[in-house]
């Protein structure tokens, strides 16, 4: 008796990623309310928002990890004040865009951008924005399509250095096991950490709850998982370096006191590509685009009014 009792416990406490997907919300049924619109690309529905003047020079922003398109939010308001449009969207997995099944890597990511863009009818002199893996996405992107490119602008961009503790180190290398503790424990730790956040003052209202919104849709914690174990563990020397090559203006904006993507990445930039041109939000964390947005939005400014 006491082993049947064993094996069902086993087999409950095995099973706890999957019930408790069963129980969260496909990004279908949380459309309803959604701003913007949604395209239906060749991968799945992904959800966009074009944000400033119907006329004007574009800026296509990539979000990061595990926050959506509306991080962008704050910039885009300073960007619109100087004419930019600016496009934004959620990736595969997260906001309101399907979460497909397979690996998350530079493939994936490239063809639901480029089917984007596809649909949009932007085709060349691009300038994109890329926030933590969004900068990795988009510098992936440039390399690959570098006569598209106006100019790349990355915010603590991935791809080049990456603090990662040991619980999601293990989750990232380890198969199967990995999986259950990043859904049943890293998940939980984290939204601790998100629910400490609530009621702080911060450049876009809202923030916080839709990030912990986030944990609510089916198909998330796979996708950000599944991030980690291939997007985010590119070293992109070689992008950077052909990037430099081919002339592409490539901008770099760090936080000073980025708890995740560290501030000596803008060394290691610097030694990829020696023309591209840095800079360093003071006093500001991995989260910038929502706490510092005054400064990048300043430092942004500057750049594109001294290129167009």
């Amino acid at each position: 008796m006491g082993w049947i009792l064993l094996t069902i416990l086993v087999a409950v406490v095995a099973t706890l990623p999957q019930q408790a997907e069963a129980r969260r919300i496909p990004a279908a049924r949380m459309r309803d309310a959604a701003p913007g619109r949604f395209a239906k690309l060749s991968q799945g529905v992904t959800h966009y928002q074009w944000l400033g003047p119907a006329r004007g020079p574009v800026v296509v922003a990539i979000h990061g990890l595990s926050t959506p398109g509306p991080v962008f939010y704050a910039i885009a308001r300073g960007l619109a004040r100087i004419g930019y449009r600016v496009l934004i969207y959620d990736l595969y997995g997260r906001g309101y865009s399907d979460a497909p099944g397979g690996a998350q890597d530079r493939g994936f990511f490239l063809t639901q951008l480029q089917d984007l863009l596809a649909h949009q009818d932007l085709e060349e002199d691009l300038t994109v924005l890329g926030y933590s893996m969004g900068g990795g996405i988009a510098t992936a992107f440039a390399a690959a399509c570098p006569g598209r490119m106006k100019r790349l602008i990355l915010l603590a961009s991935a791809g080049m250095r990456l603090r990662e503790d040991r619980l999601n180190r293990f989750c990232r290398t380890t198969p199967f096991l990995g999986d259950w503790v990043h859904a049943v424990i890293v998940q939980r730790r984290e939204r601790r950490a998100l629910r400490r956040q609530l009621g702080r003052d911060f450049d876009i209202e809202g923030i916080v709850e839709l990030q912990l919104a986030e944990y609510a849709g089916r198909g998330f914690l796979r996708s950000v998982l599944s991030s980690r174990r291939h997007m985010l563990a590119e070293v992109q020397e070689e992008d950077h370096r052909l990037l430099g090559r081919e002339g592409v203006p490539v901008v770099g904006i760090w936080a000073e006191k980025d708890e995740v993507i560290p501030l000596s990445s803008l060394g290691m930039l610097t030694q990829w590509n020696r023309t591209v041109r840095q800079e360093v939000v003071d006093g500001a964390g991995h989260q910038m685009p929502f706490t510092h947005s005054g400064q990048v939005i300043a430092l942004l400014s500057e750049i594109l009014r001294e290129v167009d």
